[in-house]
């Protein structure tokens, strides 16, 4: 058999895993959303998603582990713990709490813009100068961006909340930022899939510590649907995802399936729409437009 078709097979089987990733990270303000009709609070939720987690990256982390080529040193397990704090457990905190607020469709838009805040962060703290295409790149999102909050605005009509979720999101989309700022200083030598395994794996304990020392355990005296959204939210906007990413990149790099990503936040006007009654107008639709315009952009630049 030739090796072409092999290598299309392979092309194929990434494209499916980076689009399938794009779905389940997506789907995770959906779920949140839809848990939240049943009175649960941040810290609750945030511990149960990444409570049934836990035991999936134990088992990634310790597999990787083994395969790595190089022992985890102290210096290692200080980078994990800065990655964990800010990627998953800070991100992933802030992001909660903003849903509260704000729609879905507007949540993913803001978190999409975790591309732009690397670039300005790059160029305050790194001294990486901002060029002509980056600048229209950031004018394109961040016009976009204000399109989506007016659509918010106007259908809340209480701004103060829009505009605290969108904060908060906000902060949820920097930090991520400087996740990934850091991670590119430790994946290359310790292995994409064990940094993230392990850096999951304190997030996960930091999530659980928080609730317990915020919550007494009667909070988890909670509706079995709400265990059920949990354990969605942890097998497939968590683990699946984190794992068919890492697949599709193995098979077709980084710049292809970070383009799938552009696929989110039309994804989740579309889900918000069909699942929560969230309005899709015309100002939302535009604003998605912009911004998904601006980090293709980034992204050809890159």
């Amino acid at each position: 058999m030739s090796p072409i078709p092999i290598a299309r097979s392979g092309n194929g089987t990434g494209l499916l895993f980076a689009v399938l990733g794009a779905v389940g990270f997506s789907f995770k303000a959906i779920l949140v959303k839809l848990a939240y009709q049943y009175r649960v609070d941040a810290e609750t939720l945030l511990a149960l998603r990444m409570g049934l987690s836990l035991p999936f990256f134990v088992v990634m982390g310790v597999v990787a582990d083994r395969r790595a080529r190089h022992r985890l040193e102290g210096r290692d397990w200080l980078w994990m713990g800065g990655l964990g704090f800010c990627g998953y457990y800070l991100a992933s905190y802030l992001d909660f709490l903003g849903l509260r607020y704000i729609t879905a469709a507007l949540e993913r838009l803001i978190l999409f813009l975790y591309p732009t805040l690397v670039i300005v962060l790059s160029a305050l703290f790194l001294g990486k100068p901002i060029g002509r295409r980056a600048m229209m790149a950031l004018g394109l999102c961040y016009l976009g961006i204000g399109l989506a909050v007016g659509h918010d605005l106007h259908i809340a009509g209480e701004a103060a909340d829009v505009l605290l979720g969108f904060a908060l999101v906000f902060g949820s989309a920097l930090s991520y930022a400087l996740y990934l700022m850091g991670n590119g200083e430790v994946v290359g030598r310790l292995g994409s899939m064990r940094v993230t395994a392990f850096a999951t794996m304190i997030a996960c304990v930091l999530c659980i510590g928080q609730f317990v020392i915020l919550r007494p355990l009667s909070a988890l005296d909670l509706p079995w649907q709400v265990y059920a959204l949990g354990l969605a939210m942890a097998l497939f906007s968590t683990v699946a995802p984190v794992w068919l990413v890492s697949e599709a990149i193995s098979r077709l790099g980084a710049g292809p399936v970070s383009l799938t990503g552009t696929l989110g936040p039309v994804i989740t006007i579309f889900l918000g729409w069909l699942l929560l009654d969230e309005t899709i107008g015309g100002g939302q639709v535009a604003g998605a437009a912009l911004v998904i315009v601006g980090v293709l952009v980034m992204a050809r630049r890159k």
